[in-house]
């Protein structure tokens, strides 16, 4: 009985590791998918242009 005992938490965990996994697999794309892809681009361009703008002398 001590090996069942061994056994169960691993395999609990696997399980609940495969579905965490394939709920976001699932979750990926989607409705939102043009929104979330839309928001992630205006940020990276904000980023983008804040690096090349250009700085006062006396900072």
């Amino acid at each position: 009985m001590d090996y069942v005992s061994a056994l169960v938490p691993p395999v609990v965990m696997a399980v609940f590791f495969i579905g965490l996994v394939r709920t976001i697999i699932k979750s990926q794309g989607g409705p939102n998918k043009a929104k979330e892809d839309a928001a992630v681009d205006a940020a990276l361009a904000r980023a983008e242009l804040a690096k090349q703008a250009p700085r006062p002398e006396g900072v």
